[in-house]
């Protein structure tokens, strides 16, 4: 009868070094959250001069355009702050920045439904003759790639809304995905970016400016445009739109 062998246990045919690589990939393939951190300034970006403009828990910092600190249809979860499409019984309306910021780098990453349709903008004045957001700051239109307007290149996603079409190609996501937008203002002449591209520059102080706006549906609103600081402002639109990271520095 040939011998019987027990088997060992503490036989291991990998080399150390290899089974501590092997468990490491492990441990990192089944905790993809731990490999970035949102709503979180780095070390680097408080060295920067980086500001954080949401805690990814709380609207903090922010509060419905020409109303103050009601009860809205903004909402935070999952780090995510969030306009809910479906909530008609709070008060609606866009959000906006408690702070003011004239020359600034501002980044923020969106997430939009299928064939929904918001926006960013910049430079607004709360005041009651403007009724809301867009009657002063101009938009950074946010826009999915499916909805009927994507055809219209003045209000495609990364344009300056209704006065400049993007100036690059690029891929924006398809709804329930990521983008990121970047808006940049040093002395009145504005950049967009979409998704790591350069899609707007423009120079708000001069008469071309003026004859964009004067030849645009913006003429009938005399502040619209005429401003270099502001607030910023999120837009509450027909569909739900979602925001994360919302960074800013000072230039």
């Amino acid at each position: 009868m040939p011998e019987l062998r027990t088997f060992d246990s503490s036989f291991n045919p990998l080399p150390m070094k290899l089974t501590t690589y092997v468990v490491c990939l492990a441990t990192a393939l089944a905790t993809p959250a731990l490999a970035q951190q949102h709503n979180q300034l780095s070390p680097q970006e408080k060295t920067d001069g980086w500001q954080l403009l949401f805690d990814g828990k709380s609207i903090q910092g922010w509060h419905l355009y020409n109303k103050g600190n009601v009860t809205s249809a903004w909402k935070v979860k999952n780090g995510e702050l969030f306009c809910d499409s479906e909530d008609y019984e709070s008060t609606r309306g866009d959000l906006v920045s408690d702070q003011a910021f004239q020359n600034f780098d501002f980044v923020f990453d969106w997430k939009i439904s299928k064939e929904g349709n918001s926006g960013v903008f910049f430079n607004v004045q709360e005041a009651e003759e403007n009724p809301t957001a867009w009657t002063s700051g101009p938009e950074f239109q946010l826009l999915e790639k499916t909805h009927f307007d994507q055809s219209q290149p003045l209000k495609q996603a990364g344009s300056l809304f209704g006065l400049a079409p993007r100036m690059n190609p690029v891929l924006d996501k398809k709804g329930g995905e990521w983008n990121q937008g970047r808006i940049k203002q040093v002395d009145g002449i504005v950049e967009f970016y979409l998704n790591g591209v350069l899609t707007v520059r423009q120079d708000m102080n001069g008469m071309e400016w003026r004859d964009k706006i004067a030849n645009s549906n913006f003429k009938t609103f005399p502040n619209f445009g005429k401003m270099s600081q502001g607030k910023l402002a999120l837009q509450d639109w027909s569909k739900g739109i979602a925001f994360r990271n919302l960074k800013i520095r000072s230039l």
